[in-house]
């Protein structure tokens, strides 16, 4: 066994390479190694010659498995070296230029959104942008015949024939996460709820996915006046300028009574200045919240009522920062981002400026 153990760490320690160790590996301790072999030869003795031969062999087999496990990592750092002298980076070099990255026009406007109504008191509320038909439709009022709830219009989800369940579609609005949040909050409440909506549409003005918010306002006394100062307040702050709005009568199911809002604005050049001029442009619908709509969120009409308003980020976006087509926002087109984008730093802040 001395001989044995001799002769194999003697050439583990010699070994030059990993297929060397492993062929010494085979040697030593394969099926047909001569430490195997030695262990075989266990059988044939007695069991006082087993009993001082077996712990014997057993050592020899670890010192050699020890051996070799120590000679891999040996030669591994050995190779790790040889590879860190042959690959050198030379630091004083100078680096590749920094690319830096934009924040998308409706993302930064989202936020801007965000900003200025949680400074009035609005919370923000989610909701899942696949609904059923009840949330997105029933409970808002809008009948079976509406047009709306065509598929030329709507974004139905595929259902297996015979499935009983009440269809799903692409929320069309965020008006669903109003009805969600009367039911699990109650009222009095103060929320906006900005998020992706889906309808079948598409050219200059339309995209059939684009970006909405809503608001929901409810307590014992609120009133129209109150919707008035409200979306005034948000225009002014939005645009930086004092902005007057004008409401004009008209028919929306989730409220009653119903008001068009148009801002205040010149045309002149090809483009618009809002806050000046004797011009209108209709930006978002409103209105007082139907009692339906109450009584769908839980919420009992006779002691509670508030209004509604929504708006498409995207055109207020476009309003804003003068991007004269909507389908632009999602060409992905990398010129058009580094032109319209803003830096990842720039956090709207009312204090800051947005």
């Amino acid at each position: 066994m001395d001989d044995l153990r001799n002769k194999y760490l003697g050439l583990i320690a010699e070994a030059a390479d990993e297929a060397a160790l492993e062929e010494l590996r085979v040697a030593a301790l394969g099926k047909k190694g001569e430490i195997s072999l030695q262990m075989r030869e266990l059988g044939k003795m007695t069991p006082e010659e087993r009993k001082e031969a077996g712990p014997k062999l057993n050592a020899l087999k670890d010192e050699v498995n020890a051996a070799l496990a120590a000679k891999k990592a040996a030669l591994a750092d050995a190779a790790l070296d040889e590879r860190l002298k042959a690959e050198w980076l030379d630091v004083t070099l100078p680096g590749r230029p920094r690319r830096q990255g934009t924040i998308h026009p409706v993302s930064q406007v989202w936020e801007e959104v965000t900003a200025i109504f949680a400074d009035m008191g609005f919370a923000v509320a989610e909701g899942p942008q696949v609904e059923s038909d009840w949330y997105n439709f029933d409970s808002l009022n809008i009948p079976s015949h509406h047009p709306a709830r065509a598929e030329m219009d709507t974004f139905y989800m595929h259902r297996a024939e015979g499935d009983e369940r009440p269809p799903h579609v692409l929320r069309t609005h965020t008006s669903p996460v109003q009805i969600r949040h009367m039911e699990t909050y109650g009222a009095p409440c103060r929320v906006i709820a900005p998020g992706r909506v889906y309808r079948a549409d598409y050219d200059q003005t339309h995209t059939p996915m684009f970006h909405q918010v809503e608001g929901l306002a409810l307590g014992r006394d609120i009133s129209m006046a109150n919707l008035k100062w409200v979306l005034e307040s948000f225009f002014s702050a939005y645009f930086g300028t004092d902005v007057k709005t004008r409401f004009r009568a008209s028919h929306f199911p989730f409220t009653e009574p119903s008001a068009e809002v148009d801002i205040q604005c010149s045309f002149e050049g090809g483009t618009v200045k809002v806050g000046e001029g004797d011009d209108w442009l209709e930006v978002l619908g409103s209105g007082m919240v139907h009692p339906h709509v109450l009584r769908s969120g839980g919420i009992d009409p006779d002691e509670w009522q508030g209004f509604a308003f929504g708006m498409g980020i995207d055109r207020i976006a476009m309003l804003k920062y003068g991007i004269p087509d909507l389908r632009a926002f999602f060409d992905s087109d990398l010129r058009w981002l580094r032109h319209y984008g803003f830096g990842a730093l720039q956090v709207p802040t009312l204090h800051g400026g947005l």
